[in-house]
């Protein structure tokens, strides 16, 4: 890999795992609605991306609920669970996507697990078991219920996703973003309230948390890691972003005070050995997985 393009792929993963902090912040700390938070930031990927709209990506109904999942699905998701689960724990536990999608692939797509993909999977479910263990059995919050849900949304659509060719990648990004807005809209206006007081309340500060997402985060970095992905193999890039769980830890204690003990870091070692073992699998770039934990 040119160290240009690594030197990018650093660069992207950095931004994921300080984007997860972020939200964390915006959804928790400043009590910004998730769903409103959610919808306000695709609305600023589909004034960015609109000229990319068109020609539709056909079929028309698989854009339109991959859009569904690894947009407003995922990323309500994602800001529900970040409103009581931690940067770190959340980091560790959406892992569980990866054998998601695999075993989602295997019921989709008939393709067939062998025993090293299937070890993979089992120390990734271990790791994520031995996060959420207390003492007395395994106690998974409301929170991380939430995270796992999410990853399962972004697992779906990558698979769906796998499904399609030849679809640029600002062409996806503005499809997700108009199919994402107008639910999380409707969903906000019904279910939550407080959506404008708090964003006044939070200020310049929500404001710049709002455009880094969706244009530093959406915009940029998605863009840049689907372009690596069509230069380079997926068994070289896959192993790489294992950098963002990573980032997002320690970004996590650096800025939200998250607490990491023995058993956090032994599960995340598992978790994150299980994903490497799964993704150093030999598959084309244009199969790879698209990680469902992309903040």
């Amino acid at each position: 890999m040119r160290v240009r393009d690594f030197l990018l792929l650093v660069t992207v993963c950095l931004i994921w795992g300080f984007s997860n902090v972020v939200s964390k912040i915006v959804v928790s700390d400043w009590h910004v609605p998730p769903l409103f938070f959610a919808a306000a930031r695709f609305a600023i990927v589909i004034a960015a991306t609109a000229r990319w709209l068109l020609p539709m990506p056909r079929p028309a109904w698989r854009i339109v609920a991959i859009g569904l999942l690894m947009g407003g699905g995922n990323f309500a998701l994602l800001f529900l669970g970040l409103q009581t689960a931690s940067p770190s724990a959340a980091a560790v536990v959406i892992q569980i996507g990866v054998p998601f999608t695999t075993l989602l692939s295997v019921v989709i797509l008939h393709e067939r697990i062998h025993w090293r993909r299937g070890l993979g999977i089992a120390l990734t479910l271990a790791g994520v078991l031995l996060v959420v263990w207390r003492p007395g059995g395994v106690a998974i919050s409301g929170g991380l219920l939430y995270i796992v849900a999410c990853a399962f949304a972004g697992s779906l659509g990558a698979i769906l996703m796998k499904q399609m060719s030849d679809v640029p990648p600002l062409r996806f990004q503005a499809w997700v973003g108009l199919t994402s807005f107008l639910p999380l809209a409707l969903a906000s206006a019904a279910f939550e309230t407080g959506q404008w007081s708090t964003s006044v309340a939070a200020g310049w500060p929500f404001v710049a948390a709002l455009l880094f997402a969706a244009l530093l985060v959406s915009v940029f970095a998605h863009t840049a890691y689907y372009g690596l992905i069509g230069r380079y193999e997926a068994n070289m890039i896959a192993p790489l972003t294992l950098m963002t769980p990573l980032s997002t830890m320690a970004f996590g204690v650096a800025m939200t005070g998250d607490h990491l003990d023995a058993r956090m870091i032994a599960g995340a070692a598992l978790a994150l050995g299980g994903v490497l073992i799964v993704a150093l699998r030999r598959k084309r770039a244009t199969e790879v997985l698209v990680m469902s934990e992309r903040p």
